[in-house]
């Protein structure tokens, strides 16, 4: 089942889309007693509430009224830094890893969670804002995002995968400079509008997490190409890890790391600039594809 956000008639309505992403059925027309909220059904839905089959041939989705999926998680985004073996290595040579001090110790030996605010959530068609003094070492990653259903503490790896609701793509977008100049990533890739999200839910019974391609092309050219096979701490490691500090949450987001060929994993680093198309998609879920704009800053104060 795919569940979206999608923008009709100047408000936000959340749908069920069929399985060619063509069609699409507003939930409180297929289930008046449900939420119309993405949390909120998530909740409902993991908690033994079912949606039912959609009847009719549903209306015509068109993908540019795609919202993010969860455009208001309960809280930030939890991220995996350095969690595919040959990124690990990449990142570490990079000279932008203030995480390790030598190739010995690039591969962590635990996961290394940090998180993005909510505000950098977008659409998975939204621009992706550069904003000056902020734009001079941009990056991509593109990831494979758990979206959490029922929620719990101390959830041991045996029984973690019973508690994901579904997946999405995100686009951990990343100020280089930043990362490196404050030695922790909040400010680097806390930035609004830095983490494109979308373009659907995928719920987990429809998925093999353990197999999923990952890509991301820009302007056309391919630069990651991995297998979700190859994470050094698989999603049941990391809901152990996360769930040990703190309770999960239903709609809670787990981005699970990036593949190797992001833009500092050149030599030189291809950072991103003014109207570069950056695409990311994940094999059985499907794709956001997000342009670089420039911002003008006095527009941002009056926005404030």
């Amino acid at each position: 089942m795919k569940l979206a956000m999608v923008k009709q008639g100047g408000a936000a309505r959340l749908v069920r889309v069929d399985a060619t992403g063509t069609r699409f059925w507003p939930v409180e027309t297929l289930a008046p007693n449900l939420p119309t909220e993405m949390t909120a059904l998530i909740a409902a839905l993991s908690g033994g509430a079912t949606l039912p089959e959609p009847k009719g041939e549903g209306e015509a989705l068109d993908e540019a009224m795609l919202l993010a999926p969860l455009p208001a998680p309960p809280r930030n985004i939890f991220c995996v830094g350095k969690n595919y073996h040959a990124h690990a290595r990449e990142f570490a040579g990079s000279g932008y890893d203030s995480s390790s001090t030598s190739a010995a110790d690039a591969i962590p030996k635990a996961p290394i969670i940090f998180t993005k605010p909510f505000t950098s959530v977008s659409g998975p068609w939204d621009d992706i804002p550069l904003v000056p003094g902020l734009d001079a070492e941009v990056d991509y990653e593109a990831e494979l995002a758990v979206v959490i259903g029922r929620g719990g503490r101390c959830i041991p790896k045996a029984s973690a995968m019973a508690h994901v609701f579904g997946y999405t793509v995100v686009n951990d977008v990343t100020a280089r400079d930043l990362q490196g100049k404050h030695k922790q990533w909040l400010l680097g890739k806390g930035i609004d509008g830095f983490c494109p999200m979308g373009p659907w839910i995928v719920t987990a019974d429809e998925l093999d997490a353990r197999g999923m391609r990952v890509t991301c092309h820009v302007n056309g050219e391919k630069r990651q190409d991995a297998i979700t096979d190859d994470l050094i701490f698989d999603i049941p490691t990391l809901i152990e890890t996360i769930s040990l500090s703190m309770a999960l949450l239903p709609g809670d987001v787990i981005a699970t790391g990036t593949p190797e060929g992001v833009g500092i994993g050149f030599k030189p680093p291809r950072f991103l600039r003014d109207g570069d198309v950056v695409e990311c998609a994940i094999e059985g879920i499907g794709r956001i594809r997000n342009t670089l704009r420039k911002v003008d800053v006095a527009a941002l104060r009056g926005a404030a």
